[in-house]
């Protein structure tokens, strides 16, 4: 039977490449009447949070995609978070070991830093140079019984090339030079993602991996690992990346790609389920529209094209515009009420506007930051006193990274980090805050700040930050014209 799966890591806000690959691979296990499985990768133990995970499903759950197995539903191949399946990946690292295909590798961080700066030096690859390759059963035994830290890597090929297959893209080579002996199992007992990601996706019998083609580099480990283990590898499917609109690769400096920002702007779920599905794929005859059992019913992985798929915001807002305007009137209105006004949207909103109007028609005057996806101000204003445009805006790009990091999105937590990092800056909080303020609400007077942003939302807030690192940069550039004029 027919399986796929989606593993995103959750250490991050649910992306929407998560959304297109996984949307990808719904549609392909459907068509062939398979299952379609969801696994959590967070070995990043440092980095993996419960909060993410928990919006990565409620975003896919959100975009209609269902999983048949996963972490909350269960399934015959559990567990489904790798978090707990470290006795698994041991086990199997264990066979490595004793078939020859992987080694334990007991170099400190200083004298791996030393190597990749003396192999840089001389024009070489900074991979590791396989100095513990070698070591005897004697001296391994030696490192294990002084209780000496190390990791286990896997034994590469040194010489020719790895010839690859893959479904939309034909052979791929590789030279093998180019290829170190990647860490399997690191020093703390948690695996690294190429060694979860084989073992998980063989033992839950996964038949066709479909993911994006920056993992093409990865290929010969992975195939190398399928070899190591004596399986058949599954069926590669490299899709291609989403693109910003000069073709780099999406990014949340250039577009906003949290799924739960879309959500939070009023973007339909089918709207944004069927400006994916276009990524990179035809619905042919021109057809712009689908609905997801349309798509299922008519799924082709082969006519993914391997151009370079824009996510062009402009079109997603009007396909948006097109499901809008094709609702009757009572959907129409409950889709208002429900993101726009209902109990849950205005209830945290009214205390905060209720001193602020003396009659009602004030309060959508005074609310408009709290239902727009954007705010309008003069940049300047986001300079504060005794800086310039440069520093204004390394302050807000420095801010709004550590804004990124908050997981519990709530005043108390807003407030903490903003006034930690007036001091880790050296900057007084008058100084930042009303061009926060500007920034988030457009306006000199709001209700309190910390409580005005948990209200707007995490994912709003993270686009005003970025809109306000961007309309600084004009006056960079002005900056430093006049300067030259000088």
């Amino acid at each position: 039977m027919v399986k796929t799966r989606i593993a995103p890591s959750p250490t991050g806000d649910p992306h929407v490449g998560t959304g297109y690959i996984a949307l990808f691979n719904y549609c392909f296990a459907k068509r062939h009447s398979g299952s379609f499985i969801l696994r959590i990768e967070d070995t990043d133990q440092t980095r993996s949070a419960p909060e993410y995970e928990a919006a990565i499903m409620n975003s896919l759950r959100w975009l209609g995609i269902q999983w048949d197995e996963g972490p909350d539903v269960g399934g015959p191949s559990g567990p489904y978070r790798q978090s707990e399946r470290r006795e698994i990946y041991a086990e199997h690292t264990k066979i490595l070991l004793e078939n020859g295909s992987a080694y334990r590798c007991f170099c400190t961080a200083e004298r791996l830093e030393q190597m990749r700066a003396s192999r840089l030096g001389v024009a070489k690859t900074t991979g590791y140079d396989g100095r513990c390759r070698s070591l005897s059963p004697e001296e391994v035994a030696k490192n294990l019984e002084a209780g000496l830290s190390h990791v286990v890597r896997l034994k590469m090929p040194t010489e020719g090339e790895t010839v690859m297959q893959d479904r939309l893209r034909g052979e791929i080579r590789y030279p093998n030079d180019q290829l170190d002996d990647q860490i399997l199992l690191k020093s703390d007992g948690f695996p690294t993602y190429h060694l979860a990601n084989v073992v998980d996706d063989h033992l839950m019998g996964i038949t066709h991996v479909i993911r994006a083609e920056e993992w093409i580099p990865s290929l010969p480990k992975h195939l190398r690992l399928y070899e190591a283990f004596g399986w058949a590898p599954p069926e590669f499917v490299h899709m291609p990346l989403l693109r910003n609109k000069d073709k780099s690769k999406i990014s949340k400096r250039k577009n906003p790609t949290s799924l739960e920002y879309y959500k939070a702007i009023g973007i339909f779920p089918e709207a944004m389920r069927n400006f994916l599905a276009l990524m990179g794929y035809s619905l042919g005859a021109d057809q712009e529209r689908c609905t997801l059992d349309e798509l299922v019913s008519t799924f082709d992985i082969d006519r993914v094209s391997l151009g370079e798929p824009v996510f062009d915001l402009e079109k997603l807002n009007w396909l948006n515009g097109l499901y809008l305007r094709d609702m009757d009137t009572a959907t129409l209105r409950t889709r208002l009420q429900q993101h726009l006004f209902s109990p849950e949207r205005l209830d945290p909103i009214m205390p905060l506007l209720r001193e602020r109007i003396r009659r009602l028609d004030e309060f959508v005057d005074g609310a408009t930051y709290f239902f727009s996806a954007s705010v309008s101000y003069d940049a300047n204003e986001l300079i504060g006193k005794g800086l310039d445009a440069r520093q204004a805006r390394e302050l807000f790009q420095d801010l709004s990274e550590e804004m990124d990091r908050l997981r519990q999105w709530n005043a108390a937590n807003i407030e903490q980090v903003l006034r930690s990092f007036c001091e880790s800056k050296g900057t007084k909080p008058k100084v930042l805050f009303m061009p926060v303020r500007i920034a988030m609400t457009g306006r000199h007077a709001s209700p309190g700040l910390f409580e005005t942003m948990e209200v707007i939302g995490k994912p709003i807030c993270q686009q005003r930050f970025r809109d306000a690192i961007n309309n600084l940069k004009p006056l960079i550039a002005q900056s430093a014209e006049e300067g030259a004029e000088e």
